[in-house]
């Protein structure tokens, strides 16, 4: 299988989903926004990932990149492409399909635990999840409303929409289950000045206390990615 994925900052990137890709034997590609890295044919892959950043969907002016990728992944849905969107991903998926991305009541930064609609506990990807799993946030602007067609399904006290489904084969999440301590190490060092102290904004010293919450969040998202990929290859996507 061939994954291409799309990437916005140089310390963003898919994390322990490239393990899991790598270990399975797949072929990755990637595009590097902040690179000036062209974008492929849409017959060069099969997924798509399309990981978080710093910008906002709309900041177009500063990051012209932007049109031309909102562009790509519409096609790439459009093209029957299984999609998965982290974060800025999740947006900027939300924004093609017809949704709204505006700024949240809540900045969210940290862990924190999202609440899983029973209905989507009932599927194959997500039925070893617990109804309420901690995972690691850090975004400012959500997919405020959802287009006819994209179901809700998970929800947080600050965030109404969290991820959804769309036509089975596209996923957008608000939060993270890809990152390492890494990467979390790395967004505390690049973008600590968005971590303007509130409700449901945390320190870094507990962003960077869990490593068991980074290893289950890692493990949830090996076990998604399996099971999507066994939908995948039995056409049910």
């Amino acid at each position: 299988m061939r994954i291409h994925y799309l990437q916005h900052v140089p310390f963003e990137n898919p994390g322990s989903m490239l393990q899991w890709a790598r270990e399975k034997g797949h072929v990755l590609t990637s595009t590097h926004f902040y690179k000036n890295d062209l974008l492929p044919a849409q017959q060069d892959f099969d997924w798509l990932i399309i990981m978080g950043g710093p910008m906002n969907i709309y900041e177009e002016e500063l990051y012209p990149w932007l049109a031309d990728e909102k562009a790509f992944i519409r096609e790439a849905i459009a093209a029957g492409k299984v999609v998965i969107g982290l974060c800025l991903g999740g947006q900027l998926i939300a924004d093609v399909i017809g949704g709204k991305v505006t700024k949240n009541a809540e900045k969210e930064i940290g862990w924190f635990p999202v609440r899983l609609s029973a209905e989507v506990r009932k599927s194959p990807l997500f039925s070893f999840f617990p109804e309420q799993p901690i995972v690691f946030q850090w975004h400012g602007d959500t997919f405020s409303t959802l287009p006819e067609g994209a179901q809700c399904i998970a929800q947080s006290e600050a965030c109404k929409h969290q991820a959804f489904i769309y036509q089975k084969r596209v996923l957008g999440f608000q939060y993270h289950l890809e990152n390492t301590p890494s990467i979390i190490q790395a967004l505390v060092e690049n973008c600590r000045e968005e971590m303007i102290p509130g409700v449901y904004v945390q320190t870094p010293e507990e962003l960077l206390a869990h490593p068991e919450y980074i290893a289950q969040n890692n493990r949830w998202m090996d076990r998604f990615l399996t099971e999507l990929e066994i939908s995948y290859r039995k056409g049910e996507l």
